[in-house]
């Protein structure tokens, strides 16, 4: 049996009964918005965990959105933004004269949720907003305000509730601080 490497250090900074309870505040307020005809769009690959959640809490609050999604890369596998955003893959909704809410997991440069709405309001939403599970505290290379915000995060590395470092880490059912070493 070969020898696996030992696992890098996680100090975790948000539990996972903390990220729920947040969750479903998120979605009540949301729903006081009562937007119409809604369209979720969760950015992949980070936000999958955290936008299933939020729509599973929105629906026990009878609200029944639209879901699809944006996969935008900008990371590959480093630990920073390369600075660059790439569709890899497209929405497929319509969203002319509906409301988006754009649902992802960290909100770091801002390039990536800049990107993002400037191409959903470019497809002529009648509105379009923004809900992060995170809020890292850094410099943003572009300024950008979440409308909704789960919690502010120290500008530290972080996985786990979906987000990875080289697609690993996303299965942890908890956010954590990632070692500078690993």
């Amino acid at each position: 049996m070969a020898e696996s490497a030992a696992a890098p250090a996680i100090k975790p900074l948000f539990s996972a009964d903390r990220i729920a309870a947040r969750v479903d505040a998120l979605a009540h307020d949301i729903a006081s918005l009562r937007l119409d005809d809604l369209v979720i769009v969760a950015v992949l690959k980070g936000s999958f965990v955290f936008a299933a959640d939020l729509v599973g809490a929105l629906n026990r609050l009878g609200l029944r959105p639209e879901i699809d999604f944006l996969h935008l890369a900008s990371y590959g596998d480093s630990t920073s933004s390369s600075g660059r955003v790439d569709i890899v893959r497209d929405m497929e909704s319509a969203l002319h004269g509906r409301d988006v809410m754009i649902v992802d997991d960290i909100l770091d440069s801002g390039r990536t949720l800049a990107f993002a709405k400037a191409l959903l309001e470019g497809r002529d939403a009648r509105s379009v907003w923004i809900c992060v599970l995170l809020d890292k505290q850094a410099l943003r290379a572009v300024a950008i305000t979440p409308d909704f915000v789960g919690f502010r995060c120290p500008p530290v590395f972080v996985v786990g509730y979906g987000m990875d470092l080289a697609d690993r880490y996303r299965d942890l059912p908890y956010i954590g601080e990632l070692a500078p070493d690993a």
